[in-house]
């Protein structure tokens, strides 16, 4: 009997316990789901070139503590690989455009320049790039300042020449010295390929930031082979930002030199647009490099990329003024991703937030504002508003 009741004394420990230990964890349930609550889940996605990764970079600088020096010093070796791997590409596409253009000899380098072309070649083809050191970059100087090199460089469209070019060989001697260390800048402007999954939280200034309510942003890879990795992050999404670089209407992809760029992120858009997970999500279109683009519809119309053949320029005579002018051009960008948003979409997502960003991803005041909109839109769809 006294053996019976010392088990029956143990069995209600035990189970008083497991409930205590129950309840614990149904509290901590219970926690996390109302923390998640205040997390919403924005997803960066674009193809490869598009700024995703500058705009993952400025979130860090704008709403993070930034770049500690470590993390500053870790870009030198990127920074200075960007310099070999773009004066190669000019210093290729020189020879090449010799061989194959009408006027072929003002892509004729001097004795000298194919001397130092050759050598700096050689150390672009390498896994491990030296350091820049001033030897190096007197070399760099001398071939970046051929005129061979600067024709061949205002035909960078064609040859896959990075954004970065200009920045950095304009700050060769900078880059050089012993004790650099890279500035925010520099870790800009910094061309480095996206490869699996980045991640970050971080919390806008204004109501949001007030109420608790947290945004983590993810980052994918865009070039082709890394799209097949998007997939098991689409679920519980917020929020879809798209970078599409606008500037990028006459160039070719860099896995596949036959594909324009602006009708590879049409043909990305709508693929996303049409994933039935997305049904429900907000859209936000950043119209990304418009610094450049501006720079380059001067020079090179529209109508070069198939999607935009149709656009009609203002009529001789009838230009307005030059701004206005250019507002013409990103309108008519603009309606064409409008056009594609509610093609593609089911009826049912009218009440969903879709708006388009004019964007510059290295323009920090620009980025801020812009994410600042972008939470204003999502509080009031929160909001109900």
């Amino acid at each position: 009997m006294g053996s019976s009741c010392s088990r029956s004394h143990s069995f209600d420990e035990t189970e008083a316990a497991e409930n205590a230990k129950s309840a614990d964890i149904d509290r901590r349930i219970l926690q996390e789901t109302k923390a998640e609550q205040h997390i919403h889940k924005l997803l960066l996605l674009g193809a490869g070139e598009s700024g995703k990764s500058t705009i993952f970079k400025q979130i860090k600088l704008l709403f993070q503590t930034g770049f500690d020096e470590a993390e500053l010093k870790s870009y030198t070796s990127v920074i200075h690989a960007n310099v070999y791997q773009t004066i190669k590409i000019l210093y290729e596409g020189a020879k090449e455009l010799a061989q194959v253009e009408p006027d072929s000899s003002k892509y004729v380098l001097s004795p000298d320049s194919q001397e130092i072309g050759e050598k700096l070649s050689e150390i672009g083809v390498r896994l491990d790039y030296p350091s820049l050191n001033k030897e190096r970059v007197q070399d760099v100087r001398k071939l970046w300042q051929d005129p061979a090199i600067q024709e061949t460089y205002s035909r960078g469209s064609i040859l896959q020449v990075p954004d970065c070019a200009q920045y950095f060989m304009e700050s060769l001697d900078r880059l050089s010295e012993v004790d650099y260390v890279p500035t925010k800048e520099d870790v800009l402007h910094a061309r480095v390929r996206t490869n699996g999954v980045v991640e970050t939280q971080f919390s806008p200034p204004g109501e949001s930031k007030r109420g608790g309510e947290v945004y983590r942003l993810y980052d994918v890879g865009g070039q082709r082979n890394e799209r097949r990795k998007w997939i098991h992050l689409f679920e519980g999404v917020n929020a879809v930002i798209f970078c599409a670089a606008i500037s990028e209407y006459d160039q070719m992809l860099c896995e596949d030199e036959t594909k324009n760029r602006m009708m590879e992120t049409k043909e990305l858009f709508d693929w996303v647009l049409k994933q039935r997970c997305f049904e429900k999500t907000s859209f936000m279109l950043f119209l990304n490099k418009f610094d450049i683009f501006e720079r380059k519809i001067q020079k090179v119309p529209l109508s070069v990329c198939e999607w935009f053949k149709d656009y009609q320029p203002i009529a001789p005579g009838k230009q307005e003024v030059e701004h206005a002018y250019e507002e013409s051009f990103i309108r008519f960008v603009k309606k064409k991703f409008e056009e594609l948003y509610f093609q593609s979409s089911k009826p049912d997502r009218v009440d969903q937030v879709f708006k388009i960003y004019r964007t510059t991803a290295l323009d920090q005041k620009l980025v801020k504002k812009t994410f600042k909109l972008i939470d204003e839109s999502m509080r009031r769809s929160r909001e109900g508003t």
